[in-house]
This record gives C-alpha cells, structure tokens and sequence, in this order.
C-alpha cells in the first residue's frame, strides 16, 4: 500500500545526438501546494542520511546522479497508511520525482560507487532559528527498517 498523500512522477527524457533534455518539476502539475525552497546536496557512496520529517512542509525528491533506495515511514497520526514503510529505489536509473507529505519520515541510502546528487523542493523555506526538521536515528526500532543489502 502506497503512504497516503505520496505521489510518484516518471520522468520523460527527450534524447538526441547532443544529450537529452527533462522536465523535472512544473508548476501547474499542482504537485506542492506552495513553492519555499529549492536545495542541492551530494552524498558519497555508503551512506545513510536518515531519518527526518517535516510538521510544515511537503517535499519533492529528485536524484540526477547516482542511485539511492528512499525509505518513507508514515507518522501521521490520522492517516489511514500511519505506520507503513515504502521503499523506491531512485536515481539516474530510475528517474522519477517523489513527493514527500509532512509527517511521512524519508531518509535514503546511497547505492553503487557513484556519489548521489539530490535536488529537492519543499513548501517552505528553511528557518535556521527554528527548523522544521525532527530527526530520528537511521536505526529506529519503531520503524525498524534494515539497512542491509540482501543478497538473493
């Protein structure tokens, strides 16, 4: 079962013999309620950036580089998915943009030998004097996510 309020967008990517060109976020898909902010951050390869929530803003998610497995953890309270996981692998591999509802936990692995290139949007910008941004350990035993590559 999908997290209430999460939306997925598949990318199209128009290739020629000079590269290719792709729309990532466009206002009238209506997929943030408000423009805050857009940011743009690396990870090296290994780790784990997990994990957050929001209580005032939604995010969008999109990984050019690299590849990463996003984990999502339902928080909310009166959502009919509180308490569920969702797992999306992302990235050059899969291109797709995800959008993250406040109070839906998210935190991501780096996957392969490449370096991870993330550019996000949120509904707010950040305020350093009071963040909204809760953290919870990677390892959390209420959500109780594995972190482990499983070898099939």
């Amino acid at each position: 079962m999908v997290i209430e309020g999460v939306k997925v967008k598949r990318l199209i990517k128009h290739c020629d013999d000079r590269g290719f060109f792709a729309e990532v976020l466009r206002d009238d898909e209506k997929l943030l309620t408000k423009f805050g902010q857009i940011s743009w951050s690396n990870s090296y390869p290994g780790v784990i950036k997990a994990f957050h929530y929001h209580e005032k803003q939604d995010d969008i998610w999109f990984f050019p580089c690299g590849n990463v497995q996003v984990v999502l953890y339902d928080l909310r309270k009166k959502s009919v998915t509180e308490g569920k996981t969702n797992v999306y692998y992302m990235g050059e591999d899969n291109p797709i943009v995800l959008l993250i509802p406040k109070g839906v936990a998210h935190g991501y692995r780096v996957l392969g030998e490449k370096v991870a290139t993330i550019i996000y949007c949120t509904t707010e910008p950040y305020n350093p004097i009071s963040p909204d941004e809760k953290r919870i350990p990677w390892n959390d035993k209420n959500i109780g996510f594995d972190w482990e590559i499983k070898h099939r």
